[in-house]
């Protein structure tokens, strides 16, 4: 038993863990953790080297090293300036807060109380416990127990007896009643401001005077409560509790006021500073470092940014997770197309993390340029720092809804980086956000350098401005940090153009650059299904000019339509001749098959067609249209073959084994590609193509696909449908256009004219002849285009009949 009890708590013990690592697994708290290692890592990186190790100096120490100062500062005397504060926030009086209506207040509560408690005696069905006490709780404004009712209920009262107490005690409430009268005379022989409904007045000797302690008005209240005959003195206690919990000082400090009042008189005080010109010498080597020194070098390690301790490190890294958290959530929940899985999260916090390396290495470069070259200052290579590299290469990869989130977080934390500063923040969101439209449309290596080209313009046109604004007179620094800017540009653009290959092999990304190599016909896959399914790859060429053109209505990505059309049916290369558009007149080998296996064979060229996409890495992005161009759709002519050949009192016939697996289309494209491969097939069972029948053709198979509910997880909408619609029918009118209908040429046999050869006669024949001398006779049609002809016809015809 005991064995059995350790095994059961074994495999509860199992069962927890594997239900812990599934939770701490899931795809949502997989997003936690990439974002908190992402928000460590970026506050590791942006804190300053050195800047968790404090200031060690202290007074006597040896200095190191020659320590100069490396520009022109003045450096606060921290001691000096808090005395002046610490005397001029002394200076400040104490303000006091008077307020007469608190007695008045206080009169009303009690009487009103009182008066209740005087007309309870002429009602009997009152019950104390449900009606008396919280009726006596909201008249006389305070909380009272069980053990506070009794007593009351015992007053002898009437209205004579209430007016009379009204009447002692009202003078006594009505006087300035300060909580301790010992400090109010104290603070009031300092000097003190009094302040009466928002009314700011010095107060007089002879009001002063009239200010009373709380406790004597107490006392005085407790001899004018002992002077009424007509209450015993338990009586007279219960009295005097009910006074004392309604009294309350009217004549009170206000502490916050005065705090703030000094706060402003200290800030007020200029601080006292001494200048350090740039290269003197702070402290020499070897020497003892006095109070005066210190001070100076804690003044270059602040103007240097190298003072962060552990506290700001712990800040920073609190501060990069809110803005990562809060802007992905906020992005997620309010932008359609933002919605990263764990790949595009991956592939985000790697760009941000390799992002700022580079940023920070930039740093460390600049300033070892600056050391070298002294005529240009460290700063000004700052500018030639690639600040839009990350937000191009989101918007290559993804979309510009995401890349707009990155360039403001990136711009955040660049700002942050360097001091906290809100025109390099600025400076790197405006180049982000160029940067980032440069590429929005990026299909050739020469649209980087125009983006680039784009960026270091836009960076030198904000450089005059931040100049400007900054009011600084024009010099030569400014024409270097124009030059270093733009410079900035191209140099976005070139690592971008490096990286995208990287990016498209570690993160199997399929970018427009990737996508245009791909629509080469001369791709191993596409050349493969042009020797062995010819129809297929007509067929596809032609969904791809449909989906092209459809996509540039609806604003999509007219290139990944073409391309994944292209590729969309590359699974019927396993089984060719099972598809009537590659069978070229022969017998169709369907009607050797049951129904069922007809179905199984047609749904399997999308999985075919999914392991030859990986297995030629073609990227997600074609992988998922493959999957997704039939969605579920239901292959209706096996099914109602099937349905007319099953018993119908035996044998039944599932709807869902001639559906395909899907999923149903997930993006625009997608839903593209079905509509395109749709319609291109359709459209050649036309008898007649006349542009009206195209487009009752289109208009109906689109509305038989949003129906049957295959566009319900794409964010198609129906003005979408509309222009798909007309695009459809504009490509398949100019396919099916009429061509002139030329006469069979004329075979010209040479006889004999027996002496009738004169030109007069050749003359009279050739009048004879076509009219239309002017045009050029047909070319005579060869015995293997009359054939192809043939066999085109029987083949649409056989297309209709099936």
């Amino acid at each position: 038993m005991t064995k059995d009890k350790k095994t059961k708590t074994g495999g509860r013990s199992r069962s927890s863990s594997w239900q812990e690592w599934r939770f701490w697994s899931s795809p949502v708290q997989l997003r936690k953790w990439v974002l908190l290692a992402v928000a460590l890592l970026l506050a590791v990186i942006i804190v300053p080297k050195g800047g968790l190790i404090p200031a060690s100096f202290s007074p006597g120490d040896v200095a190191p090293r020659d320590i100069k100062s490396p520009r022109d500062m003045l450096v606060e005397d921290v001691e000096l300036t808090r005395a002046k504060r610490d005397a001029a926030a002394r200076a400040v009086p104490l303000v006091y807060r008077y307020d007469a209506s608190v007695a008045g207040q206080a009169i009303e509560r009690l009487e009103r109380g009182l008066v209740f408690l005087s007309q309870r005696q002429e009602e009997v069905d009152l019950d104390p416990a449900q009606d008396l006490l919280p009726r006596l709780e909201a008249d006389f404004g305070i909380p009272l127990t069980s053990d506070d009712y009794g007593p009351l209920l015992d007053l002898p009262l009437d209205r004579e007896l209430v007016g009379r107490i009204i009447t002692l005690l009202k003078p006594l409430f009505e006087r300035p009643i300060s909580a301790s009268l010992q400090s109010f005379l104290d603070d009031w022989q300092a000097g003190i401001v009094l302040l009466e409904r928002d009314q700011e007045r010095l107060p007089s000797p002879q009001w002063s005077e009239r200010v009373v302690g709380l406790n004597i008005v107490l006392q005085q209240a407790e001899g004018h409560l002992a002077g009424l005959d007509a209450l015993s003195s338990a009586q007279q206690q219960v009295l005097l509790k009910l006074v004392q919990q309604q009294l309350r000082p009217n004549l009170v400090l206000d502490q916050e006021e005065t705090r703030q009042r000094r706060l402003h008189a200290s800030s007020q005080v200029t601080p006292v500073l001494f200048q350090i010109k740039k290269g003197e010498m702070v402290v020499r080597e070897g020497e003892r470092i006095s109070a005066d020194q210190i001070l100076k070098l804690q003044s270059l390690r602040e103007s240097g940014r190298s003072s962060h301790t552990l506290q700001s490190a712990v800040g920073l890294l609190i501060c990069i997770m809110l803005l990562i958290f809060v802007g992905f959530v906020f992005a997620q929940g309010n932008i359609s197309k933002f919605n990263p899985d764990r790949r595009d999260l991956l592939f985000l916090g790697t760009v941000l993390i390799a992002h700022f390396v580079l940023i920070k290495v930039s740093i460390f470069v600049s300033a070892g340029m600056g050391t070298v070259l002294s005529s240009i200052d460290a700063i000004t290579y700052y500018y030639a720092i690639p600040f839009a590299l990350a937000a191009m290469l989101v918007r290559i990869v993804l979309n510009s809804e995401t890349a707009f989130i990155v360039a403001i977080c990136s711009a955040v934390l660049a700002g942050v980086l360097f001091g906290n500063s809100l025109l390099v923040a600025f400076y790197a969101l405006v180049g982000s956000i160029v940067g980032a439209h440069g590429v929005r449309h990026c299909q050739q290596r020469t649209t980087l350098y125009r983006a680039g080209l784009w960026i270091g313009l836009t960076n030198m046109a904000m450089l005059i401005g931040l100049h400007l604004l900054t009011g600084r007179a024009a010099d030569l620094q400014l024409l270097y940090r124009i030059g270093f800017g733009f410079a900035g540009g191209m140099i976005s653009a070139v690592i971008v153009n490096g990286t995208i290959p990287l990016v498209e092999s570690l993160f199997k990304y399929t970018t427009d650059i990737k996508l245009l190599e791909l629509a080469n016909m001369n791709a191993p896959v596409l050349r493969q299904l042009m020797i062995q399914a010819p129809g297929t790859y007509h067929h596809s060429i032609l969904v791809g000019n449909l989906a092209e053109s459809a996509a540039e209505a609806i604003r999509a990505n007219p290139l990944l339509a073409r391309v994944a059309a292209y590729y969309h049916d590359i699974g019927k290369i396993r089984k060719p001749l099972y598809f009537i558009e590659n069978t070229g007149g022969q017998r169709n080998k369907h009607d050797k098959l049951a129904p069922s296996m007809s179905a199984l064979i047609l749904t399997s060229h999308v999985k075919d067609g999914v392991d030859l996409a990986r297995e030629n890495k073609l990227g997600s992005e074609l992988i998922d249209i493959i999957k997704q161009h039939h969605g579920t759709a239901l292959i209706k002519f096996f099914y109602d073959r099937a349905k007319s050949l099953a018993d119908p009192g035996v044998q039944q016939v599932d709807e869902r084994d001639y559906r395909y697996h899907g999923p149903k289309p997930q993006t625009r494209e997608a839903a593209l590609i079905m509509l395109a491969d749709a319609v291109e097939a359709a459209s050649r069972t036309l008898a007649d193509p006349t542009p009206a029948r195209i487009q009752g053709m289109v208009k109906k198979l689109i509305n038989n696909i949003f129906i049957d509910g295959q566009l319900n997880e794409c964010d198609l909408t129906l003005r979408d449908l509309n222009e798909i619609a007309k695009s459809f029918t504009r490509v398949l009118s100019s396919s099916f256009h009429h061509r002139v209908d030329y006469p069979e040429p004329v075979h010209i046999v040479k006889v004999k004219t027996d002496g009738n050869d004169s030109p007069a006669a050749r003359d009279k024949s050739n009048k004879g002849n076509h009219a239309n001398s002017d045009r050029k006779s047909p070319a005579p049609v060869s015995d293997f285009e009359a054939v192809a002809t043939q066999d085109s016809t029987a083949d649409l015809k056989y297309l209709r009949e099936a």
